[in-house]
């Protein structure tokens, strides 16, 4: 009788530590889903900020017309590489813009007028916030694949994953484009 009960409360133990580790699991699954919807918004305010941008620096400058030409078809690009699951592509898309983004201040000093005109000014700061939020909600999601993927390589949790297929998800991570990088790494302070 007594083997019976011991045999029963290890069962129980057993069976709560692989609940607790299946709901850790799909909790962190969860906070990487939630990150990349934040990536998601992000990209949609800097699309419809961007767009703003254009038509108020219409009247002065020939280079929106291929710059929005551009933004748009990479952002149909990204979107195409969304929709058939190649987040590769999509990542690639998203970083040529922030490209394109990157260089506007470049345009700007070659228009007076434009730099004058208050909308434009406040457009180009939005747009700037929107790219600094993107980075931060790269980061979160970056951050948030990571947590998950230590505790899924994890010796215990690794063990529940492989009796539960459903835990086991091949997040890709954000990431810089390499020049990006490079130009980081080189960075040094001019004194």
């Amino acid at each position: 009788m007594g083997i019976v009960i011991a045999l029963v409360i290890a069962f129980v133990v057993l069976a709560a530590w692989i609940v607790m580790i299946y709901n850790k699991l799909i909790s962190l699954i969860e906070a990487a889903n939630n990150n990349y919807k934040q990536i998601d918004v992000q990209l949609d305010r800097r699309y419809k900020v961007f767009e703003s941008l254009i038509n108020v620096v219409k009247q002065y400058m020939n280079y929106e017309q291929s710059t929005l030409k551009e933004v748009v078809a990479l952002r149909n690009q990204a979107q195409q590489a969304q929709a058939a699951g190649d987040e590769k592509r999509r990542i690639a898309a998203e970083n040529d813009i922030s490209n394109i983004v990157s260089g506007l201040n470049v345009v700007f000093e070659q228009y007076p007028d434009l730099k004058a005109n208050q909308n434009a000014l406040q457009l180009q700061e939005e747009i700037v916030n929107t790219e600094n939020k993107l980075a931060f909600a790269k980061q979160a999601y970056n951050d948030s694949v990571e947590r998950y993927n230590v505790a899924r390589k994890s010796f215990f949790e690794s063990l529940v994953v492989s009796g539960f297929p459903k835990l086991y998800k091949d997040f890709i991570y954000w990431s810089l484009p390499a020049d990006q990088l490079q130009q980081k790494e080189n960075y040094t302070v001019k004194l």
